[in-house]
């Protein structure tokens, strides 16, 4: 919705042909919004998504640089020789995963009680992904706040991964931090 389809609150937003919306903010926003974008996951949660204009932030300098070398054993391993494991939240809550997508298969497709079971799988799935970007977002934002140079390895992910993997450090997660970490050095412009 552009600007004369929305008004924010402190704790509700107003969306025409929807109404008030109770919300709870992720965070501030920086500048007066442009537009808002309503966003339904799989599991039913609902996220308000606003365009907002900003400057790039300029971060201190500092002499500090780090390469760093992503991994299939350990995550990331850096130059100075700290490594980063991966959370594995999938790993801790297997048993619960295939207690859910079991109760999922014994529904009928199309039923009430099917479409309940699907819901618990995605937000199921939904918890396993917040987990995973969360730890994303806080690891290439710490490395980008204390170097000023960072050098990345190029990936061959398909060809670091020949044979079966853990699920924490598949090719397409490994390729997601790859690319997190590039947008956010982007980002900040280092």
């Amino acid at each position: 919705m552009t600007k004369g389809g929305f008004k924010i609150g402190q704790h509700k937003v107003y969306l025409a042909k929807i109404g008030k919306l109770k919300i709870v903010w992720s965070r501030e926003l920086s500048a007066a919004p442009s537009s808002v974008t309503v966003i339904k996951d799989s599991a039913n949660r609902y996220f308000l998504s606003f365009v907002v204009e900003i400057q790039p932030e300029i971060l201190p300098e500092t002499d500090n640089s780090v390469g760093i070398d992503l991994g299939i054993s350990t995550f990331a391993t850096f130059s100075d020789g700290t490594k980063v494991d991966a959370p594995k939240p999938l790993k801790k809550r297997i048993k619960k995963l295939r207690k859910l997508s079991k109760s999922l298969s014994h529904k009928t497709k199309g039923s009430k009680r099917y479409e309940k079971a699907r819901i618990r799988v995605a937000k199921f799935h939904g918890k396993l992904k917040d987990t995973r970007t969360d730890f994303l977002h806080k690891l290439s934002t710490k490395i980008i706040r204390e170097n000023q140079t960072v050098v990345l390895e190029d990936l061959n992910v398909s060809g670091m991964v020949k044979k079966r993997c853990d699920p924490a450090t598949t090719p397409a997660r490994l390729r997601n931090a790859h690319q997190e970490t590039v947008n956010y050095l982007e980002q900040f412009q280092i």
